[in-house]
């Protein structure tokens, strides 16, 4: 108690700027403020700080401390927060944002669950495949499978996922199976579009990502269409594990080109930036991350 004393005493004083002021905020002599201060510097065998009647300053040393102890201390008051947090009720509303076809199958149907540990949150989930404003548009989270390249946001990941090129069986047989990139402009590709645009699909080739536009007699702005498509055999699909897994262990839907796939687009969940989360919000992010890591949960659920 004594070392943790000296410290918070150390960066108060740094704060308020002289022993006399940290003194009145804490309500005991600058005598003792002293001590402490000299007690430290002694314990640790540096000069902290240089002192005179009029102003204090930091030597080399006492400014590589404080940044530390400024570093533990917040990292401390975090985590008394944080069991504080976990013996009160989440409470309030939450506004979640989710792919569309993403949310069907795995964010929707775990709400009841999520609603009934948790009584005093609502919910109101919004699914739409374009990306969101988390910060312009009040969002509280919003998952995204993706890799994330906005600071202002924060990501935590919630499961691993990995992108596939799929057709069924019958569509292989009639078209023949694609062996190379170039391999796809002979083939009928069911491509996902977004505002009248055509999201391309992402490969690595010769170890470098690159992004094909491709040509089919069907495109949609809804992934699921896209997915019953490929089952009905109308074309070759880019689709997530989470999707389709299932049906490629059944054998409706083969994988093609998997010698070219890229790196995993995870499954993240993203929330403004904020030292302090709300409960809800901190409660809602563990409750899927948990969900989703357990045994079997995406065999069960996946082309569901």
């Amino acid at each position: 108690m004594g070392q943790f004393r000296q410290i918070s005493t150390f960066v108060e004083v740094v704060a308020r700027g002289s022993l006399s002021a940290a003194a009145r905020a804490e309500g005991i002599a600058p005598a003792m403020i002293g001590r402490r201060l000299d007690a430290l510097e002694a314990r640790l065998g540096v000069k902290l700080l240089q002192r005179t009647t009029r102003k204090l300053a930091l030597t080399d040393e006492g400014a590589a401390f404080l940044e530390d102890c400024q570093r533990i201390l917040g990292e401390l008051e975090e985590a008394e927060s944080a069991v504080a947090e976990r013996s009160a009720r989440a409470s309030g509303h939450l506004l979640v944002s989710a792919p569309a076809g993403f949310g069907r199958q795995h964010v929707a149907p775990l709400l009841p669950s999520f609603l009934a540990e948790h009584q005093d949150v609502t919910v109101n989930l919004n699914l739409n495949d374009r990306v969101v404003d988390v910060i312009g548009e009040g969002v509280d989270v919003a998952i995204r499978i993706a890799s994330l390249s906005d600071s202002s946001l924060v990501g935590v990941k919630l499961a691993d996922n990995q992108r596939v090129l799929v057709a069924s069986p019958a569509y292989l047989k009639r078209h023949g199976v694609p062996d190379t990139l170039a391999d796809l402009a002979r083939h009928n590709c069911l491509a996902i579009s977004s505002e009248g645009s055509q999201r391309g699909w992402t490969f690595r080739d010769n170890g470098k990502l690159v992004t094909l536009k491709v040509a089919g007699n069907m495109v949609c702005n809804d992934g699921e269409v896209l997915h019953d498509w490929a089952l009905a055999g109308k074309g070759l699909a880019w689709r997530s594990m989470w999707e389709v897994g299932t049906e490629i262990e059944a054998g409706k839907l083969c994988t093609v080109l998997d010698a070219f796939a890229a790196p995993g687009n995870d499954i993240h969940a993203v929330f403004a930036q904020r030292r302090h989360l709300p409960l809800r919000i901190r409660a809602f992010v563990d409750f899927l991350r948990r969900t989703y890591a357990q045994a079997d949960y995406w065999r069960a659920r996946s082309g569901t």
